[in-house]
């Protein structure tokens, strides 16, 4: 199943949020849509992941440390066991006008850039060799 990826409407909700019930409806919606996406009969993989986060927005962004933790929580039990496996998380944002040179990207992301709307794309991977220093 890994690597996996898929995109998501924005803008995010951020942790921080006072507004419980925006915050459980965002989780909500991560977690269609990554079920969308997902292969019929994916089991959540059981090894440590990566995780990683790219907002595309126009106008105002919330900080990327805040968006991390509705969209670990809401893929618990989907697409890994428990958040804990995730070793690694890389939250980034980026214009959605912005000019990309683009090779060997998935068809997922570009159908969110030909919306034209903001958007998130989340991907995971199987993290690498945890004995290894960067």
């Amino acid at each position: 199943m890994l690597p996996f990826e898929f995109t998501i409407k924005g803008p995010p909700v951020s942790v921080q949020t006072r507004n419980t019930r925006r915050l459980q409806a965002w989780k909500q919606e991560v977690r269609a849509a990554a079920e969308a996406r997902l292969p019929t009969g994916s089991l959540p993989v059981n090894g440590n992941v990566v995780v990683v986060i790219t907002y595309y927005y126009d106008g105002d962004s919330p900080d990327v440390d805040n968006i991390i933790k509705p969209i670990q929580d809401a893929l618990i039990g989907l697409v890994y066991v428990d958040d804990s496996q995730v070793v690694e998380t890389k939250s980034r944002k980026k214009s959605v006008n912005g000019s990309y040179k683009i090779r060997g990207v998935a068809s997922v992301l570009l159908m969110a850039f030909a919306s034209g709307d903001d958007f998130l794309h989340i991907r995971i991977t199987k993290a690498p060799d945890t004995e290894e220093l960067d």
